[in-house]
């Protein structure tokens, strides 16, 4: 068996793969006769099938999966004994590789295309300059945040006027007009509604501001946002929503409205865990405290996204193997008919330079990314999707539990891995380059986040 590797440019090459039959024969000879044992023929004892029937059986096919093996094998071996970086794997090419004939022919070439890893710059130093923002954090903000608290854990309470946000329940009865035929009027009882979700401007104010025994006079059809919510009100089909599109008198018998909680030690104890502050400013002082972990997330991610930008711009003039990249990606893909877009591809390649360059700087700097990493990253993940609920200090048991069954998901551990690592080469460049810190609000951020910024 020999390999032949032929450069094709900078960023492609051929490796021809010449396969003898002293390459295979024997392990074709003893793959038969393991077939040999197995084999089920009418008027031969398992096991005692000629191997010449064997043969014509299983023949090809064992050849055809033997070549194979020496193939995947000799291909694997050949890349990393010459300590080749490829991208992607190899394929089979499409312009040079001659018909194979498994019936008569002994000896086989086999053409594979290659693309190879182009080299990145990653050197940087204080000449490098990246700007790292602070969000600041403001008194509204932390207002803004006890309120959601209170508000979150909350409770509903009778109430004697009707708000935007209350839960009204009363009873419904159609409206006909005086002479219509109809006798029969439609009625529900026990009907519950909040203002806020009434879609119709002028019909949700009708009922804000009403006291119980009130009377409203209103269209459901024309108020609610959809047929399931009117079918499921007045208890009809669907179908035959369309039926009532016309007026209906509601009579208030209930009115509910949601009362925040007390701004006091028991909210305390339930937003931080028990005891953990013992008055208003040290509720404060925690609260800051967990709104500036959760920019300071938000911070490491933009400087994360500089330092990205400024490394694959560096990298801009690099050249790749598009051509290969893009029949790799049809070839082992779910379609592999399907053209790759420019949009998709040009977004690949992105995504594919900061990975090498990830990699490169994992190499230099020696850096190991253990298990108790992969688990911060998990615990980072975790916490900011419950930040995204107003919850900045979830209770460590609740968090971990939410960790553990994270990990366990299809994918997770790569994913986490790849969190950690690219914290990890973030940290390590933050180390190299110079960092200017700078302090903005956070509008100031979004703004430079969602590429607004004036």
């Amino acid at each position: 068996m020999n390999i032949v590797r032929n450069d094709v440019d900078s960023c492609n090459s051929t490796l021809t793969l010449t396969i003898d039959k002293q390459d295979y024969a024997d392990k074709v000879e003893k793959s038969l006769k393991e077939y040999r044992h197995k084999v089920q023929m009418p008027g031969f004892r398992s096991g005692n099938v000629p191997i010449g029937i064997v043969k014509k059986m299983y023949g090809k096919s064992v050849l055809v999966e033997e070549v194979n093996k020496i193939i995947s094998e000799s291909l694997y071996n050949y890349i990393r004994d010459n300590k080749i970086d490829i991208l992607g794997e190899p394929i089979s090419n499409e312009n040079i590789q001659k018909p194979i004939d498994f019936d008569k022919d002994e000896t086989f070439e086999f053409v594979f295309d290659i693309g190879i890893c182009p080299t990145m710059n990653i050197d940087l130093d204080t000449k490098d300059k990246i700007t790292y923002y602070t969000i600041a954090v403001t008194d509204e903000m932390v207002d803004e945040h006890i309120n959601m608290h209170a508000s979150r854990l909350g409770k509903y309470v009778p109430g004697e006027k009707s708000e935007e946000t209350s839960v009204i329940k009363g009873d419904m009865k159609e409206i006909v007009e005086e002479g219509a035929e109809k006798t029969e009027l439609l009625e529900a009882v026990d009907v519950l509604l909040t203002p806020k979700y009434i879609k119709e401007a002028k019909q949700k104010k009708l009922f804000v501001g009403k006291k119980i025994g009130a009377k409203i006079k209103f269209n459901p059809v024309k108020a609610m946002e959809n047929e399931y919510e009117v079918s499921s009100m007045l208890n009809i089909d669907k179908d035959k929503v369309k039926d009532y599109d016309r007026d209906f008198e509601y009579v208030i018998k209930e009115i509910t409205n949601h009362q925040s909680a007390e701004i006091d030690q028991e909210l305390f104890d339930k937003v931080l865990g028990k005891d953990v502050v013992k008055n208003i400013d040290e509720f404060k002082e925690k609260i800051k405290e967990g709104i500036s972990d959760v920019y300071a997330a938000d911070s490491d991610y933009k400087f994360g996204m500089d330092v990205r930008k400024m490394l694959t711009d560096k990298n801009k003039n690099v050249v790749f193997p598009e051509e290969f990249l893009k029949r790799w990606v049809r070839t082992t893909g779910k379609d592999p008919n399907k053209e790759v877009s420019d949009t998709e591809f040009n977004g690949m390649l992105e995504y594919l330079k900061w990975d090498l360059i990830k990699k490169l700087f994992v190499e230099k700097y020696e850096i190991k990314i253990e298990d108790k990493e992969i688990k911060d990253a998990a615990r980072q993940d975790i916490a900011m999707r419950f930040a995204q609920y107003g919850i900045n200090n979830p209770q460590e048991e609740i968090l971990n539990a939410y960790i553990e069954e994270s990990m366990k998901q299809k994918g997770a551990i790569e994913q986490f891995y790849q969190q950690a690592a690219e914290r990890a080469v973030v940290a390590k460049i933050k180390e190299v380059v110079k960092i200017n810190k700078k302090d903005i609000t956070l509008k100031e951020f979004n703004e430079l986040v969602s590429g607004k910024e004036s």
